[in-house]
Protein backbone atom coordinates (compact mmCIF):
# COMPACT_ATOMS: atom_id res chain seq x y z
CA UNK A 1 0.00 0.00 0.00
CA UNK A 2 1.65 3.30 -1.52
CA UNK A 3 0.13 5.67 1.44
CA UNK A 4 1.48 3.05 4.58
CA UNK A 5 2.24 4.95 7.48
CA UNK A 6 4.92 2.83 8.31
CA UNK A 7 8.48 2.43 6.89
CA UNK A 8 8.80 -0.62 4.68
CA UNK A 9 12.04 -2.81 4.02
CA UNK A 10 12.18 -1.11 0.90
CA UNK A 11 12.15 2.60 2.52
CA UNK A 12 15.08 1.12 4.93
CA UNK A 13 16.89 -0.36 2.31
CA UNK A 14 17.07 3.04 0.41
CA UNK A 15 16.79 5.37 2.58
CA UNK A 16 21.22 6.12 2.71
CA UNK A 17 20.55 6.86 -0.89
CA UNK A 18 17.32 9.54 -0.88
CA UNK A 19 17.68 10.48 2.59
CA UNK A 20 19.18 13.99 2.45
CA UNK A 21 21.80 14.35 4.88
CA UNK A 22 22.55 17.61 5.13
CA UNK A 23 19.90 21.02 6.12
CA UNK A 24 20.90 22.45 2.70
CA UNK A 25 19.81 19.33 0.84
CA UNK A 26 16.51 18.99 2.31
CA UNK A 27 13.47 20.13 0.63
CA UNK A 28 10.84 22.31 2.12
CA UNK A 29 9.51 23.13 5.74
CA UNK A 30 11.59 26.63 5.44
CA UNK A 31 10.71 27.96 8.54
CA UNK A 32 11.91 24.79 10.74
CA UNK A 33 15.18 24.49 8.85
CA UNK A 34 15.82 28.14 9.75
CA UNK A 35 15.58 27.15 13.56
CA UNK A 36 17.33 24.30 13.46
CA UNK A 37 20.29 25.81 11.69
CA UNK A 38 20.17 29.22 14.11
CA UNK A 39 19.80 26.11 17.12
CA UNK A 40 22.54 24.32 15.80
CA UNK A 41 25.05 27.26 15.37
CA UNK A 42 24.39 28.27 18.63
CA UNK A 43 25.00 25.33 20.21
CA UNK A 44 28.33 24.07 18.72
CA UNK A 45 29.39 28.31 19.25
CA UNK A 46 28.91 27.29 22.99
CA UNK A 47 30.46 23.82 22.44
CA UNK A 48 27.16 21.96 23.80
CA UNK A 49 24.72 19.20 22.89
CA UNK A 50 21.52 21.10 21.01
CA UNK A 51 18.50 20.90 23.45
CA UNK A 52 16.31 18.03 23.06
CA UNK A 53 13.81 18.54 20.18
CA UNK A 54 10.39 17.68 19.50
CA UNK A 55 9.09 16.51 15.98
CA UNK A 56 5.34 16.22 15.24
CA UNK A 57 3.35 16.04 12.07
CA UNK A 58 1.86 13.26 9.74
CA UNK A 59 3.45 9.96 9.37
CA UNK A 60 5.67 10.60 6.27
CA UNK A 61 6.63 14.00 6.13
CA UNK A 62 10.85 14.02 7.44
CA UNK A 63 10.77 13.79 10.67
CA UNK A 64 13.41 10.71 11.16
CA UNK A 65 15.20 12.37 8.04
CA UNK A 66 15.46 15.36 10.07
CA UNK A 67 16.58 13.75 12.98
CA UNK A 68 19.80 12.10 11.06
CA UNK A 69 20.21 15.35 9.71
CA UNK A 70 20.66 17.38 13.36
CA UNK A 71 23.26 14.24 14.49
CA UNK A 72 25.38 15.03 11.13
CA UNK A 73 25.08 18.74 11.18
CA UNK A 74 26.53 18.08 14.52
CA UNK A 75 29.04 15.75 14.19
CA UNK A 76 27.94 13.19 16.53
CA UNK A 77 26.00 9.78 16.32
CA UNK A 78 22.78 8.99 16.61
CA UNK A 79 20.81 6.02 18.15
CA UNK A 80 17.57 5.00 16.64
CA UNK A 81 14.65 3.10 18.80
CA UNK A 82 10.70 3.59 19.16
CA UNK A 83 8.27 4.01 22.07
CA UNK A 84 6.49 0.29 21.76
CA UNK A 85 10.56 -0.94 21.44
CA UNK A 86 11.67 0.29 25.43
CA UNK A 87 9.23 -2.21 27.11
CA UNK A 88 11.45 -2.12 30.29
CA UNK A 89 12.85 0.38 32.27
CA UNK A 90 16.34 -1.97 32.35
CA UNK A 91 16.21 -0.72 27.68
CA UNK A 92 16.28 2.44 28.07
CA UNK A 93 18.91 2.31 30.75
CA UNK A 94 20.75 0.37 28.54
CA UNK A 95 20.34 2.61 25.87
CA UNK A 96 21.22 5.94 27.56
CA UNK A 97 24.21 4.17 29.44
CA UNK A 98 25.81 3.44 26.20
CA UNK A 99 25.57 6.78 24.34
CA UNK A 100 28.91 9.27 24.10
CA UNK A 101 28.37 13.03 24.96
CA UNK A 102 26.67 14.74 22.77
CA UNK A 103 24.66 11.88 20.85
CA UNK A 104 21.51 12.20 19.72
CA UNK A 105 18.51 9.60 21.15
CA UNK A 106 15.99 9.42 18.55
CA UNK A 107 12.99 7.81 19.85
CA UNK A 108 9.78 7.11 17.00
CA UNK A 109 5.96 7.21 18.11
CA UNK A 110 7.11 8.73 21.54
CA UNK A 111 3.84 9.03 22.49
CA UNK A 112 3.58 5.45 22.78
CA UNK A 113 6.18 5.23 26.03
CA UNK A 114 5.06 3.78 28.85
CA UNK A 115 4.50 5.68 31.50
CA UNK A 116 6.75 4.23 33.77
CA UNK A 117 9.59 4.47 31.68
CA UNK A 118 8.46 8.20 31.02
CA UNK A 119 9.52 8.82 34.65
CA UNK A 120 12.80 7.85 34.20
CA UNK A 121 13.16 9.59 31.40
CA UNK A 122 12.31 13.01 32.98
CA UNK A 123 15.49 13.38 35.26
CA UNK A 124 17.58 11.65 32.45
CA UNK A 125 16.29 14.81 30.06
CA UNK A 126 16.89 17.61 32.69
CA UNK A 127 19.89 16.19 34.87
CA UNK A 128 21.33 13.70 32.98
CA UNK A 129 20.99 11.20 35.96
CA UNK A 130 19.14 7.61 36.02
CA UNK A 131 17.83 6.05 39.27
CA UNK A 132 18.07 2.62 39.29
CA UNK A 133 16.21 0.73 42.22
CA UNK A 134 18.44 -2.36 43.08
CA UNK A 135 16.49 -4.68 45.09
CA UNK A 136 12.23 -5.19 46.70
CA UNK A 137 10.98 -4.59 49.47
CA UNK A 138 12.17 -3.00 52.44
CA UNK A 139 15.68 -3.33 51.48
CA UNK A 140 15.69 -1.81 47.92
CA UNK A 141 17.65 1.18 47.65
CA UNK A 142 17.92 4.01 45.04
CA UNK A 143 21.05 4.27 42.68
CA UNK A 144 21.88 7.39 40.70
CA UNK A 145 24.15 7.11 37.97
CA UNK A 146 25.51 10.10 35.64
CA UNK A 147 24.83 10.01 32.27
CA UNK A 148 26.48 11.71 29.30
CA UNK A 149 25.06 14.94 27.81
CA UNK A 150 22.74 13.15 25.07
CA UNK A 151 20.21 15.13 23.06
CA UNK A 152 16.78 13.09 23.45
CA UNK A 153 14.77 13.92 19.57
CA UNK A 154 11.29 12.35 19.50
CA UNK A 155 8.67 12.04 16.51
CA UNK A 156 5.00 11.61 16.73
CA UNK A 157 1.77 11.59 15.15
CA UNK A 158 -0.15 12.82 17.93
CA UNK A 159 1.33 15.76 19.87
CA UNK A 160 -1.57 15.64 22.31
CA UNK A 161 -1.08 12.21 23.23
CA UNK A 162 2.30 13.09 25.16
CA UNK A 163 1.81 13.99 28.55
CA UNK A 164 2.50 17.34 29.60
CA UNK A 165 5.76 16.75 31.89
CA UNK A 166 7.47 15.22 28.88
CA UNK A 167 6.03 17.68 26.80
CA UNK A 168 7.42 20.64 28.83
CA UNK A 169 10.85 19.23 28.55
CA UNK A 170 11.76 19.65 25.13
CA UNK A 171 13.72 22.67 24.36
CA UNK A 172 12.08 23.05 20.77
CA UNK A 173 8.80 21.90 19.21
CA UNK A 174 8.21 21.85 15.89
CA UNK A 175 5.56 21.19 13.69
CA UNK A 176 6.29 19.34 9.90
CA UNK A 177 3.51 20.98 7.50
CA UNK A 178 2.32 18.97 4.23
CA UNK A 179 4.19 19.81 1.16
CA UNK A 180 2.91 21.74 -1.48
CA UNK A 181 3.04 20.78 -5.22
CA UNK A 182 6.11 22.51 -6.24
CA UNK A 183 8.21 21.22 -3.18
CA UNK A 184 7.21 17.42 -3.65
CA UNK A 185 8.59 18.10 -7.83
CA UNK A 186 12.05 18.95 -6.17
CA UNK A 187 11.98 15.93 -3.58
CA UNK A 188 10.86 13.60 -7.09
CA UNK A 189 13.30 15.20 -9.48
CA UNK A 190 16.00 14.69 -6.21
CA UNK A 191 14.69 10.67 -5.94
CA UNK A 192 14.45 10.50 -10.06
CA UNK A 193 18.20 11.43 -10.23
CA UNK A 194 19.67 8.84 -7.52
CA UNK A 195 17.88 6.19 -8.71
CA UNK A 196 18.70 6.65 -12.51
CA UNK A 197 15.20 7.67 -13.60
CA UNK A 198 14.70 9.58 -16.97
CA UNK A 199 12.08 12.46 -15.38
CA UNK A 200 10.78 15.18 -17.51
CA UNK A 201 9.07 18.65 -15.78
CA UNK A 202 5.59 16.81 -17.12
CA UNK A 203 6.30 13.31 -15.64
CA UNK A 204 7.33 15.23 -12.29
CA UNK A 205 4.81 17.27 -11.95
CA UNK A 206 2.15 14.03 -12.51
CA UNK A 207 4.03 12.31 -9.68
CA UNK A 208 4.07 15.37 -7.49
CA UNK A 209 0.30 16.16 -7.78
CA UNK A 210 -0.33 12.67 -6.83
CA UNK A 211 2.17 12.14 -3.91
CA UNK A 212 -0.55 13.70 -1.21
CA UNK A 213 1.52 15.74 -0.33
CA UNK A 214 4.22 13.61 1.29
CA UNK A 215 7.92 12.72 0.55
CA UNK A 216 7.25 9.25 1.65
CA UNK A 217 4.26 8.68 -0.63
CA UNK A 218 6.27 10.38 -3.60
CA UNK A 219 9.32 8.24 -3.16
CA UNK A 220 7.43 4.86 -3.10
CA UNK A 221 5.66 6.35 -6.18
CA UNK A 222 8.94 7.09 -8.44
CA UNK A 223 9.58 3.45 -7.55
CA UNK A 224 6.53 1.65 -8.57
CA UNK A 225 6.68 4.23 -11.91
CA UNK A 226 9.79 3.15 -12.92
CA UNK A 227 9.18 -0.35 -12.46
CA UNK A 228 6.23 0.37 -14.81
CA UNK A 229 8.70 2.21 -17.08
CA UNK A 230 11.02 -0.05 -17.31
CA UNK A 231 8.93 -2.86 -17.94
CA UNK A 232 7.14 -1.07 -20.93
CA UNK A 233 10.43 -0.02 -22.51
CA UNK A 234 9.60 3.56 -22.09
CA UNK A 235 12.87 5.28 -21.46
CA UNK A 236 11.35 8.55 -20.34
CA UNK A 237 8.33 9.28 -17.74
CA UNK A 238 6.13 11.79 -18.87
CA UNK A 239 3.01 12.46 -17.67
CA UNK A 240 0.91 10.13 -19.55
CA UNK A 241 3.82 7.31 -18.49
CA UNK A 242 3.37 8.24 -15.52
CA UNK A 243 -0.58 8.65 -15.23
CA UNK A 244 -0.86 4.88 -17.06
CA UNK A 245 1.05 3.88 -13.84
CA UNK A 246 -0.79 5.55 -11.28
CA UNK A 247 -4.36 4.31 -12.76
CA UNK A 248 -3.01 0.43 -12.45
CA UNK A 249 -2.10 1.49 -8.74
CA UNK A 250 -5.73 3.09 -8.79
CA UNK A 251 -4.49 6.56 -8.02
CA UNK A 252 -6.04 9.41 -9.26
CA UNK A 253 -4.79 13.02 -10.18
CA UNK A 254 -5.06 14.10 -6.82
CA UNK A 255 -3.52 10.73 -4.87
CA UNK A 256 -6.27 9.44 -3.55
CA UNK A 257 -6.74 6.01 -3.57
CA UNK A 258 -9.11 2.99 -3.33
CA UNK A 259 -9.52 3.10 0.89
CA UNK A 260 -9.87 6.84 0.70
CA UNK A 261 -12.37 6.79 -2.00
CA UNK A 262 -13.88 3.99 0.00
CA UNK A 263 -14.66 6.48 3.45
CA UNK A 264 -15.97 9.55 1.74
CA UNK A 265 -18.43 7.00 -0.14
CA UNK A 266 -19.44 5.33 2.42
CA UNK A 267 -20.07 8.28 4.50
CA UNK A 268 -21.69 9.64 1.30
CA UNK A 269 -24.05 5.98 0.32
CA UNK A 270 -24.47 4.64 3.65
CA UNK A 271 -24.82 7.92 6.10
CA UNK A 272 -26.12 10.77 4.11
CA UNK A 273 -22.90 12.63 3.79
CA UNK A 274 -22.46 13.01 7.58
CA UNK A 275 -22.00 13.61 10.36
CA UNK A 276 -21.44 10.45 11.40
CA UNK A 277 -18.31 9.31 14.35
CA UNK A 278 -15.21 7.45 13.27
CA UNK A 279 -15.80 4.47 15.21
CA UNK A 280 -18.99 4.02 12.53
CA UNK A 281 -16.79 4.50 9.82
CA UNK A 282 -14.26 2.38 10.93
CA UNK A 283 -16.95 -0.47 11.41
CA UNK A 284 -18.20 0.56 7.84
CA UNK A 285 -14.83 0.48 6.14
CA UNK A 286 -13.17 -2.60 8.01
CA UNK A 287 -10.64 -0.44 8.60
CA UNK A 288 -9.15 0.29 11.87
CA UNK A 289 -10.00 4.15 13.85
CA UNK A 290 -5.64 5.15 14.28
CA UNK A 291 -5.36 3.91 10.50
CA UNK A 292 -8.23 6.62 9.60
CA UNK A 293 -7.16 9.15 11.99
CA UNK A 294 -3.43 9.04 10.58
CA UNK A 295 -3.22 8.14 7.80
CA UNK A 296 -6.23 8.88 5.75
CA UNK A 297 -8.33 11.58 7.51
CA UNK A 298 -5.14 14.16 7.57
CA UNK A 299 -5.11 14.37 3.68
CA UNK A 300 -8.68 14.59 3.11
CA UNK A 301 -9.20 17.15 5.09
CA UNK A 302 -6.35 18.92 3.65
CA UNK A 303 -7.79 18.63 0.38
CA UNK A 304 -11.02 19.74 1.52
CA UNK A 305 -12.99 16.85 1.04
CA UNK A 306 -13.74 16.07 4.39
CA UNK A 307 -14.21 17.77 7.55
CA UNK A 308 -14.70 17.43 10.72
CA UNK A 309 -17.36 18.71 13.29
CA UNK A 310 -18.79 18.05 16.82
CA UNK A 311 -20.93 15.54 15.68
CA UNK A 312 -18.83 13.83 13.29
CA UNK A 313 -17.21 13.87 9.89
CA UNK A 314 -18.85 14.97 7.15
CA UNK A 315 -18.23 14.63 3.24
CA UNK A 316 -17.85 18.72 1.59
CA UNK A 317 -19.27 19.48 -1.29
CA UNK A 318 -15.67 19.46 -3.39
CA UNK A 319 -15.90 16.17 -1.96
CA UNK A 320 -19.13 15.22 -3.47
CA UNK A 321 -18.10 16.68 -6.89
CA UNK A 322 -14.61 14.75 -7.03
CA UNK A 323 -16.31 11.54 -6.86
CA UNK A 324 -19.30 12.69 -9.22
CA UNK A 325 -21.72 12.99 -6.52
CA UNK A 326 -24.66 15.51 -7.32
CA UNK A 327 -24.45 17.53 -3.35
CA UNK A 328 -28.16 17.24 -2.25
CA UNK A 329 -29.54 20.58 -1.10
CA UNK A 330 -29.68 20.02 2.60
CA UNK A 331 -26.72 18.80 2.64
CA UNK A 332 -25.63 22.28 1.15
CA UNK A 333 -27.25 24.10 3.84
CA UNK A 334 -25.83 21.88 6.76
CA UNK A 335 -22.11 22.65 4.88
CA UNK A 336 -22.89 26.42 4.89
Amino acid sequence: MITNSHEQEEDVTLDTTLRPQKLSEYVGQHKIRKNLQMFMDAAKKRNEPIEHVLLYGPAGLGKTTLAHIIANEMGVNIRVTSGPAIERVGDLGSILTNLQDGDVLFIDEIHRLNKLIEEVLYPAMEDYKLDVIIGKGPSARTLQLDLPKFTLIGATTRLGSISNPLRNRFGAIHKLEFYDDSEMKQIIHRSGKILGVELDESGASEIARSSRKTPRVGNRMIKRVRDFAQINEHNTIDSAVARKALEMMEIDELGLEPTDRCILETIIKKFNGGPVGIQTIAAATSEEVETIEDVYEPFLIQLGFLTRTPRGRMVTEHGYKHLGYPVPEEKQKKLI
